[in-house]
């Protein structure tokens, strides 16, 4: 468990790195951050995210904490640990936000010191926009959270990422391995968010807002894309996603094809799929709630 007088520490204070400062501050800890971002961690300051900050970590500064959470994209998150793990504390808990696992678990673990552990984590939660200025202490209400431990990793330090899960206001956590955990990524969200881009660049949409209903726009809500992180993304989980896309492909073909041959019980057979699928999926959700 997780004790309120460990000092936490956040590093990258963008939308999701905010929001975790934000909702552990209401929670009683004390919540510093770096940034290279001065007014970032000004902002920060003077709104009472975090109690301290800085955008040029100390050795002096660094040890103070206990658990720290990398904010970052997957390749600065592996430079960050490798450039400042010598100036945390022994026992400290490394752990991230990051939407791929292999290449950073792994990594990370690789070169860690051994007094020290990384548990990889994924609050499967996020918004179309970024920056600590739209830090939301909802942000991750009733979301899910994926924990990744190895076998490099102790029972405690999974059980001390898996309650930071639930501080922050998770509903379901769940333990995978980091390869597993890149596989159902790449089909829940990369997939789905290569889906909205292209669905957004196939067609001129300067007109499109003035005729389209819900489905378009529920469909498309993600397509206002960061495309640095998300392409970092795609390229670190080159391989899972392309075997996501290659199913949905495949899928995409066979109603494409039934359509030219005006197959209509082949289109019904596939939408009576599509629909049993999504009933079990919204009682599961149902159940969580």
């Amino acid at each position: 468990m997780i004790d309120k007088n460990e000092k936490i520490l956040i590093v990258g204070l963008g939308l999701l790195g905010g929001s975790y400062a934000e909702i552990l501050t209401e929670k009683g800890f004390e919540v510093g951050a770096v940034d290279i971002n001065k007014d970032s961690v000004e902002f920060a300051l003077k709104k009472g995210i975090i109690a301290h900050g800085t955008t040029e970590p100390s050795e002096d500064y660094l040890k103070e904490f206990d658990l720290v959470v990398l904010a970052l994209y997957p390749s600065a998150a592996v430079e960050w640990v490798k450039k400042y793990q010598s100036f945390l504390k022994s026992g400290v808990l490394i752990t991230d936000v990051t939407g791929v696992k292999c290449s950073v678990v792994y990594k990370i673990q690789s070169f860690l010191r051994d007094d020290a552990e990384f548990v990889g984590a994924h609050p499967m939660a996020g918004r179309e926009v970024s920056g600590v200025r739209n830090a939301a202490g909802d942000m991750f209400l009733g979301a899910n959270y994926i924990v990744t431990p190895t076998d490099k990793n102790s029972p405690e330090a999974i059980e001390r990422c898996e309650d930071l899960g639930r501080i922050i206001g998770c509903r379901c956590i769940s333990r995978l391995t980091p390869e597993l955990h890149d596989e159902m990524v790449g089909f829940l969200s990369q997939l789905t968010h290569c889906i909205a881009v292209a669905l957004m660049a196939c067609k001129d949409s300067q007109h499109l807002a003035d005729y389209t209903g819900d489905s378009f726009r529920d469909l498309t809500r993600i397509a206002k894309i960061n495309e640095e992180m998300w392409s970092e993304l795609f390229i670190a989980n080159k391989e899972q996603l392309l075997e996501q896309m290659e199913l949905f492909l495949d899928k995409f073909i066979y109603i494409r094809d039934a359509l030219r041959n005006s197959d209509s019980e082949a289109l019904k057979d596939i939408m009576r799929l599509s629909t049993k699928r999504r009933k079990i999926f919204d009682r599961q959700e149902n159940k969580q709630l």
